[in-house]
């Protein structure tokens, strides 16, 4: 009856580790991927739902871009991408707030034209009502 109950016990602490909630970093990296699948496929609502209302992207040639601008884009349907994934990522959060850092990999057709390139990113999230949300992207073209 003994090794029943141990083996009980070692089952329900092997299954509450593998189900353990995400950390915040965790939490704030997949924001970002989700944005990037969002912009990649095109899906308006739920870029409505991770780009805070006052999100805006700064370019490497300073060029600042609002939320308004980038998802009317996204239904201009230029550019449209193939790829579009973040990867080498970090973050830090600082209570309500974060930062996430990466490479972002990009390749698809911009004005007919195929482009394919890495811009270093950083990005600012804020968590209101339980939620994160990008407020600041910067972006800048790696050579």
């Amino acid at each position: 009856m003994t090794f029943v109950r141990a083996l009980c016990l070692f089952a329900a602490l092997t299954l509450n580790s593998a189900t353990a909630a995400p950390t915040p970093e965790q939490e704030v990296m997949a924001v970002t991927q989700a944005a990037c699948e969002a912009f990649r496929l095109r899906d308006i609502p739920a870029l409505e739902r991770l780009l805070a209302p006052e999100f805006n992207l700064v370019s490497s040639n300073s060029d600042i871009q609002s939320r308004a601008q980038a998802i009317q884009e996204v239904r201009d349907g230029d550019p449209q991408y193939d790829r579009f994934e973040n990867h080498s990522m970090s973050a830090r959060v600082y209570g309500d707030a974060a930062i996430v850092q990466g490479i972002t990999s990009l390749k698809g057709r911009s004005g007919g034209k195929p482009f394919a390139l890495d811009v270093r990113f950083t990005d600012t999230l804020v968590r209101v009502k339980g939620s994160w949300t990008i407020v600041v992207s910067h972006v800048t073209r790696i050579p």
